[in-house]
């Protein structure tokens, strides 16, 4: 299974940067547990010493992307640029975004396009209203792949030894009552999914919405991405919410095949 995310190449030593490994994974460090940290714990989540550590926080500090109050180090808005120049360069977000419209138009529901990065699920692109929902949903959300509709479609293509692997290191966490947080219901979940060609994800992250989910694939047949809708369950049950969107996503995942 490939996607734009699984593009790493073997790399000879000598053009190995480590200074630039180090510090992209330093920028990384940061999340919504550790928003700001000192040199010290840096280092410590970095494997590096609070000497080296602060000598990264600092750099990076003097081009724009951290900030400090002289003990704490913070990530500042520049970072955005790194996912902004992303969006406008990539070819798949480009060619997909009047696709999504289309879906939007026959569903009258939020589309998205998502890749498959690491454990988690990316929204490179959208298309339609603006809801008042989890902020794990916006462009350029990042979300662990198993509690959505996209991303359990992009694990479903994985082999059972594969998702065996995965799952033996990954830690499946609650988001909400319904979140499936046994593995071997996970693992009977993905193939199904596997085997009917199309995820279907119930108030996973956000109680009362679900989306449904079907791969998107260039021409050699390799999965690049999903395309998927996120909708309010209201009074529409699963099973019609499907028979009244799945058709319009796998007829616009087929219109796309040759394009990609």
């Amino acid at each position: 299974m490939a996607t734009e995310t699984d593009n790493a190449t073997p790399l000879a030593r000598r053009d190995w940067i480590a200074g630039l490994d180090k510090g992209l994974g330093l920028m990384e460090s940061f999340d919504d547990a550790h928003p700001r940290m000192t040199a010290t714990q840096v280092g410590q989540r970095c494997g590096l010493t609070r000497t080296a550590a602060r000598r990264y926080l600092l750099t990076l500090s003097h081009l724009g992307y951290l900030a400090t109050d002289g003990k704490l180090f913070w990530l500042t808005p520049r970072v955005l640029r790194l996912g902004q120049s992303y969006l406008e360069s990539a070819r798949l977000p480009r060619i997909v975004q009047p696709f999504l419209q289309r879906i939007t138009a026959g569903t009258m529901e939020v589309a998205y396009l998502s890749v498959l990065d690491g454990d988690d699920i990316v929204y490179i692109a959208r298309n339609g209203p603006t809801r008042a929902m989890n902020t794990g949903y916006v462009l350029g959300g990042r979300v662990q792949a198993e509690i959505t509709a996209a991303g359990m479609q992009m694990l479903a293509l994985r082999t059972p030894a594969q998702l065996e692997e995965w799952l033996a290191g990954h830690e499946l966490k609650t988001y909400t009552t319904h979140t499936i947080t046994d593995k071997g219901m996970l693992l009977t979940t993905l193939a199904q999914i596997r085997q009917q060609g199309w995820a279907l994800s119930e108030q996973q992250l956000e109680l009362k919405y679900r989306g449904v989910a079907v791969a998107l694939r260039d021409r050699n047949g390799d999965a690049v991405g999903a395309l998927s809708v996120t909708m309010p369950m209201g009074h529409e049950s699963g099973a019609d919410a499907v028979a009244r969107v799945l058709p319009v996503l796998r007829e616009t995942a087929q219109a796309m095949r040759n394009l990609i």
